[in-house]
C-alpha cells in the first residue's frame, strides 16, 4: 500500500511525535498510538498492526531504520528528522511531510527535514 493519490490518507503518528502534529497534517485522517491504545507496544509488533489499518506512519523516532527490517512492510514510514521532537521544531517541517507522503513508498523510511 502507498501514500500515493489525491484523496485523503490514512496516518498514524507514533507516541513520541507530539498529537498537535496532526492539525498540520490538513487533508487527512490522522491519529497517535495513544489515541489507538496501542502506547507501550513495541516497534515491529506495532508496525505489524499499523500496515494493517492506516496508510502511512509517521515518527520521530531516528533509530526506527535500524532497529527493524522495514522492507517487509507494507506501509511508507516517514522520519520527521527536526532538532528536538517538540511541536515548535517539528511544525515547520509539515509541509515538506506534505509534499513527500504521496510519493513515499512502502516499505522505505522516507526521511523529512535535516
Amino acid at each position: 500500500m502507498h501514500a500515493r493519490g489525491c484523496g485523503e490518507v490514512k496516518i498514524l503518528l507514533d507516541e513520541c511525535v507530539d498529537r498537535g502534529f496532526a492539525r498540520d497534517l490538513v487533508g487527512h485522517d490522522v491519529t497517535t498510538v495513544p489515541c489507538r491504545g496501542w502506547a507501550g507496544i513495541k516497534n515491529g509488533d506495532l508496525l505489524a498492526l499499523v500496515e494493517k489499518e492506516f496508510d502511512a506512519f509517521i515518527t520521530v523516532d531516528r533509530k526506527l531504520s535500524v532497529q527493524q527490517d522495514l522492507t517487509k512492510f507494507r506501509i511508507p514510514l516517514l522520519l520527521v528528522h527536526a532538532r528536538t521532537n517538540r511541536l515548535e521544531h517539528i511544525r515547520s517541517l509539515a509541509g515538506e511531510l506534505l509534499e513527500k507522503l504521496p510519493v513515499a513508498s512502502a516499505g522505505v523510511l522516507t526521511v523529512i527535514g535535516t
